[in-house]
């Protein structure tokens, strides 16, 4: 039935599994996509969006690596909202809210249109080991299928235990059956296993809501995209969510049922994400908020189905259902299906390399919830550097690794396998030291070269990128060479209510003053008509004003970044007093004194030990 080899198969077909069977094809490997159901290759288990806070910044990554999660959530977008605009744009997030049919059924054809790849439908069981190196995987029919890698992609699946009120059953998502057999195997391997648990809502039919009673939340006026290429265009039309809140009288009839809940009477005995809690978590804990918000998210642009955002939970569904009914705008509503909690197995990720392959096997590869993780973005990066690494083990090229200061993606990785996770990793945007560096508008400088080099990025994405930096290049020089009178520029300026000049000026300057925006700037002539001239698009005119108007700060963290990756081996002195350093975090003097790390790359992978306690400790050490 399998008579070849293949160079990789992938397991599960979850966000991380499809990026990495797309990467590890792309890459001209022979690669076999195995999953218990083929039709719900790239199902949004959970909510039904992509992005938001640090995590739009790695979808942007993954689209500017070559992966196709952004081309995807561009085709299947049914509103777009770029968070956190207010701030400055490192913290600039962009997100979708996703028609979820839509979603699934591109990624499937995208994979179908994927040279190189072949699909079957089956449970794995076990994998095919010999001498400490993998040889395949075996399925629950007893078929062998002979691999040269492995990577494990099984989310929730791995003993996938479901649980809403006192009924608890096996499964890995609603309606489908828990995978077994891997983590039995693997702990015999020796292997290290845990349990974590995540949760989910309601779902719930929007005929039955009243939205004229909730805050309406549409998309931006001028929607973004995440694609850097012409691949996908912005949205023209948006379906617009909803926000409503909870009240006292809804936390009291949720608190009714807490002593059948399976988080508080001990069924549940892993720990749940801590970033994303359920209902019952939050009212427990934070027993002195009168109402939490809830966002009510369409599922797509013809359902009726709708994902009640906040109200994740495990409580019983009888509970479930009068709590809701007591929401301002839910007082008739109908549900779909209850909110549960499941529990699965995952491996701490310490038992990985930064390759994300295993120590004790070689050629078995670990992407997504297996390793610690939550949420579809931190499984899709994984899944794409799994199958890139794995694709280049197979050719016996050097291993792709991304620095903490290149990607999120980077800090992702390293976080997980140097700090380990004992609860559901998420990323946030104080995760990434480098921030300033690390932004969602130029994820393709930095990444699109590095991606090229390794043969996924295409030459069209590369010759783009490289048009787009040439042109914001030179703007940029252009401010910096070309000046303007007192007479061109007081206007302006005084209409903003900044400073005027009483001699000529370079632009740079001018543009740089944090009242002048670019819609400012394109006033005066010279401006406009360089931007006619080069007919400079959005993108490369974004791109142009935060390198002019944070130059000093971008400057500086590349200046930091430079300086910690040339002190990664500096030697910290056997018998050092860390109780000296006051401006130390408790946690880091107490965990550095006990595990006494040799160098300051070992102290800056201990859990607990944030970057800017190592910032402490290199000033102190006149570095």
């Amino acid at each position: 039935m399998f008579d070849t080899e293949y160079d990789v198969i992938v397991v599960g077909a979850g966000h991380a599994g499809s990026e990495a069977a797309a990467s590890a094809a792309n890459l001209g490997c022979s690669t076999l996509l195995i999953t218990m159901n083929l039709q719900n290759i790239a199902q949004m288990s959970c909510n039904p969006a992509m992005g938001g806070i640090a995590k739009g910044q790695i979808v942007r990554e993954i689209d500017a690596l070559g992966g196709y999660s952004g081309i995807v959530s561009d085709r299947t977008a049914i509103q777009f909202k770029m968070l956190n605009k207010s701030k400055g744009p490192a913290m600039w997030s962009p997100r979708v809210q996703s028609d979820r049919m839509r979603f699934a059924e591109e990624w499937r054809l995208l994979l179908e249109q994927t040279p190189n790849l072949d699909f079957y439908q089956e449970m794995v069981s076990g994998l095919l080991v010999e001498n400490g190196e993998i040889k395949g995987v075996q399925t629950s029919l007893g078929i062998e299928i002979k691999a040269k890698t492995v990577v494990l992609t099984n989310g929730t699946f791995l003993n996938g235990l479901i649980h809403i009120g006192e009924k608890q059953f096996g499964g890995g998502r609603a309606g489908e059956k828990a995978a077994t057999g891997i983590t039995e195997q693997l702990i015999d391997f020796g292997f290290d296993a845990g349990r974590m648990k995540t949760g989910t809502p309601p779902r719930v039919d929007g005929r039955s809501l009243d939205y004229s009673k909730m805050i309406e939340q549409p998309g931006d006026d001028n929607p973004e995209k995440f694609c850097y290429t012409d691949a996908t265009k912005p949205l023209t039309k948006q379906r617009s969510c909803h926000m409503t809140y909870t009240s006292l009288e809804v936390h009291d009839l949720l608190r009714e049922g807490f002593d059948r809940s399976p988080m508080f009477n001990g069924r549940i005995k892993s720990i749940g994400p801590r970033y994303c809690p359920s209902i019952e978590d939050k009212i427990n804990r934070f027993a002195d908020k009168e109402r939490h918000q809830l966002f009510v998210e369409p599922e797509g642009w013809n359902t009726v189905e709708v994902y009640v955002n906040g109200f994740s939970t495990s409580l019983p569904e009888d509970v479930q259902f009068k709590a809701l009914k007591s929401v301002v705008g839910f007082e008739n509503v109908k549900f779909f299906r209850p909110g549960y909690a499941i529990e699965y197995d995952y491996f701490p990720p310490t038992q990985l390399t930064h390759t994300l392959e295993t120590k004790l096997i070689s050629g078995l590869f670990f992407a997504g919830q297996i390793n610690g993780t939550t949420g579809y973005e931190e499984a899709a990066s994984q899944g794409l550097m799994a199958g890139i690494n794995a694709a280049l083990k197979v050719k016996e090229k050097e291993s792709f690794i991304l620095k903490r200061s290149e990607a999120y993606i980077g800090v992702l990785i390293d976080d997980l396998i140097t700090k380990g996770t004992e609860e559901p990793y998420r990323m946030f945007t104080s995760r990434a030291e480098y921030r300033t560096l690390l932004r969602q508008d130029n994820a393709d400088f930095r990444l699109t070269p590095k991606s090229h080099e390794i043969g996924l990025a295409s030459d069209e994405r590369m010759k783009r990128m490289e048009e787009k930096e040439k042109k914001a290049s030179a703007f940029v020089q252009f401010f910096k060479d070309t000046s303007v009178t007192p007479e061109e520029a007081n206007p302006v300026l005084e209409e903003k209510k900044t400073s005027p000049i009483n001699q000529s000026r370079k632009l740079f300057k001018l543009f740089s003053r944090p009242q002048i925006t670019l819609d400012d700037i394109k006033h005066f002539e010279k401006v406009s008509t360089y931007i006619e001239e080069n007919h400079l698009d959005k993108e490369v005119l974004e791109q142009t004003e935060i390198q002019v108007k944070y130059s000093g700060y971008i400057e500086k963290e590349k200046n930091n970044a430079d300086k910690l990756n040339r002190l990664e081996d500096v030697k910290i002195p056997k018998n050092f007093d860390y109780t000296k350093l006051k401006s130390l975090s408790f946690e880091a003097r107490e965990k550095m004194s006990k595990i006494k790390p040799a160098t300051v790359s070992q102290a800056s992978r201990i859990s607990g030990v944030s970057p800017s306690d190592i910032s402490v400790l290199l000033v102190y050490m006149g570095r």
